[in-house]
């Protein structure tokens, strides 16, 4: 299970472990907040094809799924 600081989430470096779309390589480029601090949305891009989705900041913690940084 990888950890994860909700607060340290933006510009953190994501690989898929199983990759779609040709698409390994992923960046966190914007995190929401509600007022009290909690994640509300998670906006991960593809590197090499700047293709944007939205993602539950929890399923990053899932290690069969991704990895932590820029790997393989």
């Amino acid at each position: 299970m990888n950890k994860i600081n909700s607060k340290k989430l933006r510009n953190s470096k994501w690989t898929a472990l199983k990759p779609t779309h040709k698409e390994k390589h992923f960046l966190i480029t914007e995190v929401e907040y509600d007022e009290e601090g909690n994640v509300i949305e998670c906006i991960l891009e593809a590197v090499m094809t700047k293709r944007e989705q939205a993602i539950d900041w929890r399923d990053l913690s899932d290690d069969t799924i991704w990895a932590q940084g820029w790997k393989y």
